[in-house]
């Protein structure tokens, strides 16, 4: 399969995600006289302006015996509402009615990580029927899990960056508390707000009330107080939220002047094939996504299995780090393409050092199989060089973002700039792998201890069940280095088609450079 057959494959995927629960979980909405999350989003941004989704692919396949959960039943990513761009997270009721499921709550939290890192007013539409009750103890308590989305919302608020929140259907026991969290709160009619449905109230405490006693849009706006705006129907609430968000200070002007790449980004498809067993010029695929002639490389001959330099990208400044998949010949003799030697770690831990003085966001381009092994490595200090790369990475106060294009293996991800390492966002290509090893180095060393596990029992595996046996390792292990399985994850924040790589960097360009919120002592906005 090639590059772009994988990608045109992806691409289909990704359009069925889209449709969430469905078309009959799409017209229940329209029965109940609300609008789809999809069809929420359309009409809230700007007309014309496109919607820059993160993790669409939350979930894929995570949860077979409750069936398929599209983007984890809930949409996120950037919007531009009235020339502001925002952060909207926005629940699928198509979608198990919304329900969070483990994945869900690590899907908002990083969108509110994102949110916090690169100061965008946040917007939550909501329309959920809270946890999903059987994967409660996967929900609950821990520092990732539901709790944390409220503290979340303190500490966004109380660092100056707007919320807004509109409960558009269902908002239910402890999901209650994200919108009473936020700064403004509006409420469609026939929705309803409450820690206990009728029917818990009931059982808990005999009593019995109707939903619109217990928590309707009126009874919130009109007794609790606790709702700012009371809205007849969707595309009403979704018109207030614009006009509020209009409110808000202008977006940050970039005056930048946007170039163009030196090579159409198509080419990107004939240079890197889709099993990454190829040799390529890192070089070429920086002039599809670099402006034209802004490319200036440092220390072009030394350590060249990684490539570092300044550059433009639609005008933005930045670093760039990236692995060479071209064998180089060296004075130490041939060096292997995609693999990290001592001289090339120490020249990217002195270039993101650089980066962080000139205070310029870094761009890393990842396609590595790791840091070099053996005598000859260990003698030139690779462990030392290494560190002093992890180092640098970890500290840098600069913002990082990652794109994998190829291999993510082992402690090379970590030098390149993995999810571990605080990237603001982190993409992947189709053809990405995402894993300690490579598949047929892995699937041999899992064979061969499962080969002796059966000898050391009393059986002899014949040739045809050998066979069987190591095909059974390399098929799973294969499956879970698929980037679609580290996607559902939240490894990576999108996979994204080669040719689009350019246009992804600037959006994130744009979004990274904004002005953070500076964190002091006190409690935001707060119900009375």
């Amino acid at each position: 399969m090639t590059l772009q057959e994988l990608t045109d494959e992806v691409v289909t995927q990704e359009a069925v995600l889209r449709e969430g629960g469905g078309k009959a979980g799409q017209e229940r909405q329209h029965r109940l006289g609300r609008m789809h999350a999809r069809e929420r989003i359309e009409n809230l941004i700007d007309p014309g302006t496109k919607f820059f989704e993160v993790n669409l692919w939350a979930a894929h396949k995570m949860y077979p015996e409750q069936g398929a959960i599209p983007a984890a039943g809930v949409v996120t990513g950037v919007g531009i509402v009235e020339n502001r761009r925002c952060m909207l997270i926005v629940n699928d009721a198509t979608v198990k009615a919304g329900a969070f499921f483990p994945q869900t709550c690590k899907k908002v939290l990083r969108a509110q990580r994102m949110a916090f890192e690169d100061g965008l007013p946040l917007i939550y539409l909501v329309d959920s029927a809270g946890a999903f009750l059987p994967f409660q103890d996967e929900i609950f308590p821990d520092e990732d899990d539901f709790g944390r989305i409220f503290r979340n919302n303190s500490v966004i608020s109380a660092a100056g960056l707007p919320q807004f929140a509109a409960i558009m259907g269902n908002c239910i026991a402890g999901g209650a508390y994200l919108p009473v969290l936020s700064d403004k709160i509006l409420m469609t009619e026939g929705s309803g707000l409450y820690l206990a449905g009728p029917a818990l109230v009931k059982a808990a405490i005999g009593q019995e009330v109707d939903s619109e006693d217990l928590g309707g849009a009126k009874m919130h706006a009109e007794i609790s107080g606790t709702v700012d705006f009371h809205e007849p129907d969707d595309a009403a609430c979704l018109q207030r939220l614009r006009s509020l968000v209009a409110m808000l200070p202008k977006d940050p002007d970039f005056d930048v002047d946007a170039g163009i790449p030196e090579k159409v980004p198509t080419l990107l498809y004939d240079l890197v094939d889709a099993d990454g067993k190829n040799e390529y010029d890192v070089h070429e695929l920086l002039r599809c996504v670099v402006d034209a002639d802004s490319f200036e490389e440092v220390k072009p001959q030394y350590g060249p299995t990684i490539v570092c330099g300044y550059g433009r990208i639609g005008g933005h400044a930045v670093g760039i780090v990236a692995n060479q998949r071209q064998h180089s010949a060296t004075e130490e003799g041939l060096q292997i393409g995609g693999v990290i030697y001592a001289k090339a770690a120490d020249k990217a831990a002195r270039f993101v050092m650089d980066c962080n003085q000139m205070q310029i966001p870094i761009i890393f381009i990842q396609d590595v199989m790791g840091f070099m092994v053996g005598r000859d490595a260990e003698h030139t200090g690779i462990i030392r060089s290494g560190a002093k790369l992890v180092n640098a990475l970890s500290n840098a106060i600069v913002p990082k973002i990652t794109v994998i294009v190829g291999g993510s293996f082992g402690a090379g991800n970590y030098a390149m700039c993995g999810k571990a390492y605080d990237p603001r966002f982190i993409f992947a290509w189709p053809n990405a792998k995402y894993a300690v090893m490579g598949a047929d180095q892995a699937s041999g060393v899992i064979f061969d201890i499962n080969k002796k596990a059966a000898q050391r029992d009393g059986r002899d595996l014949d040739m045809e069940e050998l066979e069987a046996l190591r095909k059974q390792i390399y098929d799973g292990y294969a499956e879970k280095t698929d980037i679609r399985y580290g996607a559902a994850r939240g490894w990576v924040d999108g996979i994204i088609e080669p040719h689009r790589t350019r246009e992804t960097l600037i959006e994130a360009l744009v979004c990274v450079k904004r002005p953070q919120p500076e964190g002091r002592y006190h409690t935001g906005v707060i119900q009375t």
